[in-house]
């Protein structure tokens, strides 16, 4: 593994967290030895179920990569996604609050939105 993870350590990109790249040079390569064997292991899930049980329910990269892409809207719009979509705001709410028609915060969500998903897919810069 300390082989593999030095032969791929230009790889790493410093902006990005460590952890999920350690993970995944790791995961390939025991991928790759299991491969080399040529045979398959196969254990009964519900064996590990209370192992393999994660509590929390957040990712911790999602708050870095939504602040990322809310980064790359405007300002209006970022703030509409933050309210209606993570704060859990209503729509009459935010028009009240940014001195809009409900219908106008939907519409500029919506859009927002879908700006949002032009960048993640990569056809807007």
């Amino acid at each position: 593994m300390l082989l593999a993870i030095h032969l791929k350590r230009d790889s790493w990109q410093p902006d990005t967290p460590l952890r999920p790249w350690l993970y995944a040079v790791t995961r390939y390569k025991v991928i790759d030895a299991f491969r080399r064997r040529g045979s398959r292991v196969h254990l009964p899930i519900h064996d590990f179920a209370e192992i393999m049980a994660d509590s929390r329910t957040d990712d911790p990269t999602a708050a870095r990569d939504l602040g990322v892409l809310l980064a790359r809207i405007d300002a209006r719009s970022a703030g509409i996604v933050r309210a209606i979509g993570i704060e859990g705001d209503s729509a009459d709410d935010v028009a009240a609050r940014l001195s809009m028609t409900d219908s106008a915060v939907r519409v500029a969500l919506h859009r927002a939105m879908k700006k949002l998903s032009a960048i993640g897919l990569g056809t807007r810069e």
